[in-house]
């Protein structure tokens, strides 16, 4: 196994022959052989470990059996304990997840901290199958069939060729120690219960299932990869704008397609979309029709979706501002005033209006039912909606512009239209300029 496991670094993975890597040990079979393999084939390592405190005296005697395996090897080992109970009744999080969290977040701490390059994990064969299945029983895309990936950004698997076989004949035959997990005999997860009950009679079935894994594993690769090519190749033509508040695409380009589900699938799975049917439905469903994620929501708007981030009221509805304040931040950007002696040119992003006929305090607030106001430059009044109306405005575009008001009247909608009634005469004696920056 170790010409195998060198020629598998030298071939695939050669950039951490000269990284600073970290190794995830838990004390079992897997990352202590994936360690004295890193070890004997040179590689700049150090271990780091978890006592998620979940097992007693078992867990303490796992960490004392890799501070033991550091020493003998003469590597830097660091060890963290956590109070996963407590992390995961705070977080509301199975102890499972709450281990993997609580796992994967300290190993980046770390490796931040130290400047380490890689971390390594002892994934192999085996797991990949595991991981395989659970997502097929769970339901999945393509993507969730592809199996674990190599490579993750700083996580490295180099063990995913080798099965648990190879991994336990290297072990015997080197009198290697490792620590049993009493754990991974319950069958109470999930994952065990695929590893001793279902596993071992697909493997009955087929003895080389592991190599016909791989081959499919390889397949579907492939195949992820057309998907991917096909799916950037629509996206491309779809996306119309983007903006700090939403993505829009052109509704036309999923027409177009043979299959839109398939493709919808494809573009918006990452946001957290399930109700696909629904999400189909809206290319053809009325402006203002909405389908929710738990944070994002898709919008149907004429001929476009328009997908933005959903937040459940975190912004406040209206924001009071004294005459002594001369900048006022909000949740969309700062609002500045300032008395001048003169107007200059005028933007969508500042107006010129008379102080005096300002009541104080102002308001920045959100559109009511009913609001009315007069358009500089226009005369009489209008309809804030027909006026949302006629200049085309979106459902989010309604609701993320934001209205300045004296006494109830508004003066602003800001970034957008003055109100005529407080507008800059001759007769002006105070000029305030008002001032909006992202």
């Amino acid at each position: 196994m170790v010409e195998n496991f060198k020629e598998h670094i030298n071939n695939r993975l050669p950039f951490l022959e000269n990284s600073k890597l970290l190794i995830a040990i838990s004390g079992g079979i897997d990352s202590v052989v994936l360690t004295h393999l890193s070890y004997n084939l040179g590689l700049n390592i150090a271990l780091a470990h978890c006592n998620f405190n979940l097992r007693g005296n078992e867990s303490d005697a796992d960490e004392d059996f890799v501070l033991e395996l550091a020493e003998d090897l003469d590597i830097e080992v660091f060890t963290q304990r956590f109070d996963t109970e407590k992390y995961a009744e705070d977080n509301k999080r199975s102890i499972q997840m709450a281990a993997r969290e609580l796992r994967y977040n300290w190993f980046e701490e770390l490796s931040e901290q130290l400047q380490f390059d890689y971390i390594l994990t002892a994934h192999h064969a085996d797991d990949n199958l595991e991981t395989f299945l659970i997502n097929f029983t769970r339901g999945t895309g393509l993507e969730g069939l592809t199996g674990i990936p190599e490579v993750n950004g700083k996580f490295v698997r180099p063990l995913l060729p080798f099965s648990n076989v190879d991994i336990e004949v290297y072990a015997k035959e080197n009198n290697i120690q490792w620590r049993e997990d009493s754990s991974n005999k319950s069958v109470k997860y999930l994952r065990n219960k695929l590893r001793h009950e279902v596993v071992p009679i697909l493997k009955e079935i087929n003895p080389s299932l592991l190599q016909s894994f791989q081959t499919t594993l390889s397949n579907l690769n492939d195949t992820a990869d057309i998907v991917e090519e096909s799916t950037n190749a629509v996206l491309k033509r779809a996306i119309d704008t983007m903006n700090e508040h939403y993505i829009t695409f052109k509704i036309s380009e999923f027409k177009k397609v043979n299959n839109p589900k398939a493709y919808m699938f494809e573009v918006f799975k990452s946001f957290g979309f399930t109700e696909w049917n629904d999400m189909v439905d809206l290319l053809d469903a009325e402006t203002g029709k909405q389908v929710f994620s738990n944070t994002h929501r898709l919008i149907k708007n004429r001929e476009y979706l328009l997908l933005s981030p959903y937040n459940n009221d975190n912004t406040p509805n209206e924001i009071s501002i004294s005459e002594s304040e001369i900048e006022k931040e909000t949740p969309f950007g700062i609002i500045l005033f300032e008395e001048v002696d003169a107007i200059s040119k005028p933007d969508k992003n500042i107006i010129y209006v008379d102080k005096d006929k300002l009541k104080f305090p102002l308001k920045l607030r959100k559109r009511q039912e009913g609001d009315i106001f007069y358009p500089l430059g226009m005369t009489g009044k209008k309809k804030l909606s027909k006026y949302f109306k006629d200049e085309k405005l979106s459902l989010l575009d309604k609701e993320n512009t934001w209205l300045l008001s004296s006494a109830g009247d508004i003066v602003w909608v800001v970034n957008r239209r003055a109100d005529d009634r407080f507008k800059v005469k001759n007769s002006t004696k105070n000029i305030l300029k008002i001032q909006f920056k992202h």
